[in-house]
């Protein structure tokens, strides 16, 4: 019932992030007849928009009818084009600061995919099959569908606005309420943050009552947790947006570009000029503390 090519838009092999070669059918030219695309971009998704005839060839396509579907990075072309304008977009949770950043007419979600009219987007990783179960569907083979979500041990696809992210209570049990909250207050406080006393008031608590809190259940102190999440944006926006470094510190609530350039190389292990770009090869924030650190 379906079939499909395998193009590049230069007609050579694509080599994938893990470093194996994918042959192709051809350039974007043996796509004309295609009634859908689905658009992959790994990790140097920026090499392809400054080329610009993929653009090009993406709004021709559009204008034509073709269904075009974004998975993960392949979204950012998509947006290149303009073509998500007024849209909600699928995007996965750790590149929404960098895609809102980069195109405000958008409207990114943390869900799995989003569907609006002949123009789909994939927050990509296991979003993928979940996609592909509802595509068959939509495209008149119900039956295949259930019969591959059967075959894949699937079950149920999940529907297009299921969170990417579970809750804490959905997962793990928060090893605290007060510590659950604090973290978000946190994550409310990043560009100007509360001191930690201030933080202990809002939970109802004494500074040293919420140290205790923090020393018993997650192994480190009140403002480790604290300078881990504002980190953790400045790591996103380094790597997701074209903002100056100078900038990144202010946005993150570091008045001294000096101290923070500190901080994040005995966090990350670089500079945060050398981390602008999302590679097999970046740095890693550990989101974790772990016990003894």
């Amino acid at each position: 019932m379906f079939s499909c090519k395998i193009i590049s838009r230069d007609s050579q092999p694509v080599r994938a992030s893990n470093g194996q070669s994918m042959p192709v059918d051809g350039g974007l030219e043996a796509a004309s007849a295609c009634q859908s695309v689905f658009v992959l971009s790994s990790f140097d998704t920026n090499a392809v928009v400054r080329d610009g005839r993929v653009i090009a060839w993406l709004k021709r396509r559009h204008q034509h009818g073709t269904e075009l579907v974004g998975i993960e990075n392949g979204s950012i072309l998509l947006a290149e084009a303009g073509l998500l304008n007024g849209r909600r977009v699928a995007v996965h949770w750790d590149n929404i600061i960098g895609f809102r950043e980069h195109y405000p007419d958008t409207t990114p979600v943390a869900e799995l995919y989003a569907r609006s009219g002949k123009v789909i987007t994939c927050a990509g990783a296991a979003a993928v099959v979940d996609l592909m179960i509802a595509w068959m569907g939509w495209n008149g083979a119900a039956g295949l569908a259930e019969e591959v979500a059967e075959h894949l041990l699937l079950g149920r696809a999940r529907p297009a606005t299921t969170p990417q992210r579970f809750a804490p209570a959905q997962a793990n049990p928060p090893p605290d309420a007060v510590i659950a909250r604090t973290r978000a207050i946190m994550a409310e406080h990043i560009e100007e943050p509360l001191s930690c006393v201030e933080l202990a008031g809002r939970t109802g608590l004494s500074l040293r009552q919420l140290e205790r809190r923090f020393k018993n259940r997650v192994h480190s102190s009140v403002l480790q947790q604290y300078l881990l999440i504002r980190i953790g944006k400045a790591h996103q926006l380094l790597q997701q947006t074209p903002l100056p470094v100078t900038e990144v510190a202010l946005a993150c609530g570091f008045a001294s570009p000096e101290y923070f350039c500190r901080l994040y190389r005995s966090m990350l292990g670089c500079s945060p000029s050398a981390d602008r770009r999302q590679s097999t090869t970046a740095p890693v924030l550990r989101r974790r503390i772990s016990k003894g650190s």
